[in-house]
């Protein structure tokens, strides 16, 4: 189906992605998401769609541990409760939805 709609994780790759994170065990889900971000913040490399749409879905996974951050997804995002993520995760997000934008 390809992409649906303008949220974080309505498109196949970013719903993918969300589905990997349920799947994975709860300690390995943050280095998942940090090499999502890593990745998409590396200024080496082109960035590729693939790439970008997760990194928008990782980047939005930081933004709603954020106080006052409202769910990345209630439908195609992670189901399973992520574990509190590290605080340095906020300005690598931001880093990472430079190449998307």
């Amino acid at each position: 189906m390809g992409t649906w709609d303008t949220g974080p994780f309505d498109n196949d790759t970013a719903a993918d992605f969300g589905g990997d994170l349920d799947e994975a065990a709860r300690e390995e889900r943050e280095p998942m998401i940090r090499g999502v971000l890593v990745r998409a913040a590396s200024p080496d490399d082109f960035l590729g769609i693939y790439d970008g749409e997760r990194a928008v879905a990782a980047a939005a996974l930081v933004v709603a541990q954020h106080p006052g951050g409202e769910p990345a997804c209630l439908n195609y995002g992670p189901s399973e409760p992520l574990p509190e993520l590290p605080a340095d995760l906020r300005m690598l997000a931001v880093d990472a939805l430079d190449q998307p934008v």
